[in-house]
């Protein structure tokens, strides 16, 4: 009997997380969905089911690294782990001007970055052993475009890219892809865009710098299956 192959969706929502899901099902791959509560699972469940793929969720905030690591061993339990889309954003920090950070300031500011780096070093071995599979990062625009305004997070966004591209080098003769989704704009569909266009007086109107994001997920496939770029930027708020 065929060991299943497991896309991991980390940080799953309603937005570009369910389009992942629904595109790596799509080609054949179990989901397993895991996010920081289970209150939205059944809707994410009944979902996938309904595009007849087969899935399992998870509760897990990756900051927690003893809970990361357990719900990691038990997807990894159920089969082989061949991808893993890594989505959580850093909608917790206030932030702060990017004149007026201090050190912890901007060293908190990391604290998205480091389980990014805990989810790939609990998967990669097993890949590397195999010599198959892949990672893909959510990351934003100001990882490639000065944007003063997101503040310390520009920081974490530019390491959690250089990560992502630095290890597709060191992976590419190895079996293994890694790589980055740059998104500047609202994704479609995402708890972000809901919280926006609820409110277009306080943050303005979206209309023109909205992403679709099951074009996203074409994207990320794409890239996982060519492996011949390890990153795209998707650009909607101009200069």
């Amino acid at each position: 009997m065929a060991t299943a192959r497991i896309a991991t969706i980390i940080g799953v929502g309603p937005g570009l997380g369910m389009s992942m899901a629904r595109r790596f099902g799509r080609e054949g791959f179990r989901v397993a969905l895991v996010s920081r509560s289970d209150a939205r699972h059944g809707a994410y469940l009944a979902d996938l089911a309904a595009h007849g793929v087969d899935a399992t969720a998870h509760a897990a905030d990756v900051t927690d690294t003893e809970r990361s690591t357990a719900v990691l061993d038990e997807i990894k339990g159920t089969g082989d782990v061949e991808f893993v889309y890594y989505g959580p954003g850093p909608t917790t920090q206030r932030i702060v001007p990017i004149t007026d950070i201090d050190v912890p300031t901007a060293q908190s500011a990391f604290d998205w970055v480091w389980p990014a780096v805990h989810v790939a070093g609990a998967v990669l071995p097993d890949m590397l052993k195999r010599g198959t599979g892949g990672l893909i990062f959510a990351g934003g625009l100001s990882s490639v475009r000065p944007m003063p305004m997101l503040g310390q997070l520009a920081l974490a966004a530019a390491a959690l890219r250089n990560y992502a591209l630095t290890l597709n080098a060191a992976l590419t003769d190895r079996g293994v892809y890694a790589g980055t989704l740059t998104i500047g704009g609202l994704v479609e569909r995402g708890d972000i865009h809901a919280m926006v266009t609820t409110d277009p007086e306080k943050y303005g109107v979206a209309d023109g710098h909205t992403l679709n994001p099951d074009q996203l997920a074409d994207a990320a496939w794409t890239m996982y299956r060519t492996r011949d770029h390890a990153e795209q930027v998707f650009d909607v708020l101009g200069k």
